[in-house]
């Protein structure tokens, strides 16, 4: 049985299973609890090295020493960090989480059903980004972000009253609402290496549609480009649209239209043709979407240069 929790993803449907995993006291409330990493007792024979927690998971570690790889870049995170995971995720833990110090934050899906919270979680895309992709905080940031957790903290200890719930999910909007500021801050900030994410995937598409790859395999998805440059395609859609104004499919979109185009006015190839050559499996789809992107038809388009 031990073995088989320990090679085996293992599901905690509650924050109390998990907190009797951590040695952990019972938690205050059965809905939302706040773990100080500084109280975990771990017992690694009650906890399999991946498992997967049907309720939110938002952990903050401070003072993170040395360097953790980011996507193919080292940063210092001195700071400290945020990391986000939603309901039903495969999350893996190690020896290394234990030694930082910090908070987990963990929300049941219960606890903010009835809010307007329960419906607009689903709009943070951080919940969807790798642990790579940690939220990286200045000083400033950390300071904010605490004094957030400590005033979650106060009405997890305080006695609860009708107004209990109403504050603590105020306080989780604040939290998400601020993470969502400083990723912004974080894509900006580090322009650098977004730019270079953008010039892989330039190319990454240059490579794929300059090739037989698309009629080989179809249009590229997001997915795949994702995996090609090591990021989530939540984040690397996240990530272009603060740099260019567009996701990560527009730029497919884009790029492929650019690439029609030329075909279209430098060869003989049929429009169905083109679109074969560009992936499509009915011509119809791409000429709904080259008339979206251009308000012509492939036609049309092609007529204009004879």
């Amino acid at each position: 049985m031990k073995r088989e929790l320990e090679n085996s993803p293992f599901a905690f449907n509650s924050i109390s299973e998990l907190h009797r995993a951590l040695g952990l006291p019972k938690p205050l409330h059965p809905l939302v609890s706040l773990v100080d990493y500084g109280n975990i007792k771990i017992d690694r024979t009650l906890l399999s090295t991946s498992f997967i927690l049907n309720f939110y998971k938002i952990s903050y570690k401070k003072a993170l020493h040395g360097k953790i790889k980011y996507g193919q870049n080292y940063y210092d995170f001195d700071e400290g960090g945020l990391v986000f995971i939603s309901p039903n995720q495969l999350f893996a833990s190690s020896d290394e989480e234990l030694d930082f110090a910090g908070y987990t934050l963990l929300i049941h899906p219960d606890f903010i059903r009835n809010h307007s919270l329960g419906k607009t979680i689903k709009n943070f895309g951080f919940f969807s980004y790798s642990a790579n992709e940690a939220l990286h905080l200045s000083e400033k940031e950390n300071q904010i972000i605490v004094s957030i957790f400590e005033n979650i903290e106060y009405e997890l200890t305080s006695t609860i009253d009708d107004f209990s719930q109403d504050l603590m999910i105020a306080h989780i909007e604040v939290l998400l609402n601020y993470s969502n500021r400083f990723y912004k801050r974080q894509f900006i900030t580090r322009k650098a290496v977004s730019s270079d994410l953008l010039e892989q995937m330039e190319s990454l598409l240059n490579n794929y549609f300059n090739t037989e790859t698309a009629l080989m395999k179809g249009i590229p998805t997001v997915q795949y480009l994702s995996e090609q440059l090591l990021v989530s395609p939540r984040y690397l859609s996240d990530m272009l649209r603060t740099l260019t104004g567009q996701n990560t499919q527009q730029h497919i979109h884009n790029k492929l239209i650019e690439k029609a185009k030329e075909i279209l006015s430098s060869s003989n190839l049929s429009v169905a043709q083109v679109a074969y050559q560009l992936g499509f499996e009915h011509p119809q789809s791409f000429n709904k979407i080259f008339k979206q992107k251009t308000n012509l038809t492939p036609v049309e388009f092609k007529q204009s240069f004879n």
